[in-house]
């Protein structure tokens, strides 16, 4: 989360210093109109920024996901981007209508207007001429673009409606391009914030122009065939094993992909639940029935039916120098520490001399069924994991005075943890208050991805 916030606030700051260094002058605003010039170019530029950088990581670029710590981690800098393009733009509109409405209910006096200097740059005046169409383009894209990030927001609208939707927030952003080109202070473009604004909106043009032709990642995307499914309807989840067909690079224990099986329903993340193996080029996927989609999947998916994977993705992958570590998996969240067993059985068939971690696994669920059990069971028999399984009803909630009550050596070792948001920043907190440094020792998927 470090970086996640370096990131966030560091991007601020730096457009807040580049338009300070090229409007000092906003010090000297001596009415509320002159002071809204500056505020409407302010937060125009804040929103654009914000909303260029979001743009950007909608192609889930690689060079920047190690750094962030994932995937799951970007996303959540591209939501935090979103929310403040969202607040900044609202603040942007109030600058240019609130004087207006304050005129209107006798609050304020309407300014005099000196006369207008001529315009003698060429790109100025050909800029000035097309103020007007970027004025009112710029204010419906605006109403659209609030509208569409509500929809990306609101947890109760569902996933397909979304992903469509979503899409369209590429089209609106290049009539805010146009937008910020017509309306920034022409003085700006010759300032270091000018050429960082240029930078920003090539970059965010490139990535919009590649959403809607519908090629984010398209060079990382292969093609599968389901090859079997089982059912395990005591917990209301399914795996499916996929045959890949030739490309796919590998993944390690812990990373997610994106599969497509519906077009119209677009590519949702799951957690490969499965080693890699070339010579038997395969993926397994455990996915729970936990929304509209999901819930569909039983009913949907079938043998032999053709899937589209896009992968692999995130950093929870274990690689720590600690010989001792200790996995949480709640409900679902069990699905990276399966695949992380599969591969260290199959380390230990094939090394069976090597140095070995120490690991416990905590798998906390509301749900049973005893097939689903009994395999993790034997994964953890097979990985030489002591797995320690707390159902809710029977056990009742696993918590972090619980696991220093069954693990007397758990400053020794790193966590992981994957599940649910809260419950996960719950134990971070608890163990953070009995000083143990979870800023680098405890290691948490963020697996939400609107």
């Amino acid at each position: 989360m470090t970086h996640i916030k370096l990131s966030f606030w560091g991007l601020l700051a730096l457009l807040s210093l580049l338009w300070l260094a090229a409007d000092p002058a906003v010090f000297e605003a001596s009415s509320v109109f002159a002071l809204r010039g500056f505020m409407m170019q302010y937060s125009g530029v804040l929103a654009i920024g914000c909303m260029s950088v979001a743009m950007v990581l909608a192609l889930r670029p690689r060079w920047p996901e190690k750094w962030l710590g994932g995937l799951d981690k970007m996303y959540r800098l591209h939501k935090w981007l979103g929310i403040s393009a969202l607040i900044f733009a609202v603040v942007h509109w109030l600058w240019s209508e609130a004087p207006k409405w304050a005129i209107g209910l006798g609050l304020l006096s309407r300014p005099e207007r000196g006369e207008r200097g001529a315009l003698v740059n060429p790109i100025e005046q050909f800029l000035s001429g097309l103020r007007s169409p970027a004025e009112g383009l710029g204010e419906w894209a605006f109403y659209l673009t609030v509208l569409l990030i509500a929809v990306a927001l609101i947890p109760l609208i569902p996933y397909r409606l979304f992903f469509k939707t979503h899409k369209i927030l590429a089209f609106t952003y290049l009539v805010l391009v146009f937008h910020t080109v017509v309306l920034t202070s022409f003085g700006y473009w010759t300032t270091p914030l000018g050429i960082g604004l240029a930078l920003l909106l090539l970059a965010g043009t490139f990535a919009a122009v590649v959403v809607l032709f519908r090629r984010v990642a398209a060079g990382r995307q292969v093609a599968g065939t389901i090859v079997d499914i089982e059912h395990f309807p005591g917990v209301r989840a399914l795996a499916s094993r996929i045959r890949l067909a030739p490309g796919w690079p590998g993944h390690q224990p812990g990373q997610f992909a994106f599969v497509t099986s519906d077009r119209q329903e677009g590519a949702h993340p799951y957690t490969i639940a499965s080693a890699w193996d070339p010579a038997n080029p395969e993926i397994t996927f455990i996915i729970k029935a936990l929304g509209d989609h999901t819930s569909r999947l039983a009913e949907n998916l079938r043998i032999g039916q053709e899937v589209k994977i896009e992968g692999p993705y995130g950093c929870f992958t274990f690689d720590d120098n600690a010989a001792r570590q200790v996995w949480i998996g709640g409900g679902i969240g069990i699905t990276p520490f399966v695949s992380r067993m599969k591969a260290l059985a199959h380390a230990k068939k094939h090394s069976p001399g090597a140095p070995r971690q120490i690991i416990d696994l905590f798998h906390t669920t509301t749900d049973l069924d005893e097939t689903a059990l009994a395999r993790l069971g034997a994964d953890a028999v097979d990985a030489d994991v002591r797995l320690h399984v707390l159902i809710d009803a029977r056990h009742g909630k696993l918590t972090g005075a619980r696991i220093r009550e069954e693990m007397p050596d758990w400053r020794e070792a790193s966590f992981w943890f994957c599940g649910p948001v809260g419950f996960g920043d719950a134990l971070r907190a608890d163990f953070a208050a009995h000083g143990f440094d979870t800023r680098t020792r405890f290691h948490q998927e963020l697996f939400s991805m609107r």
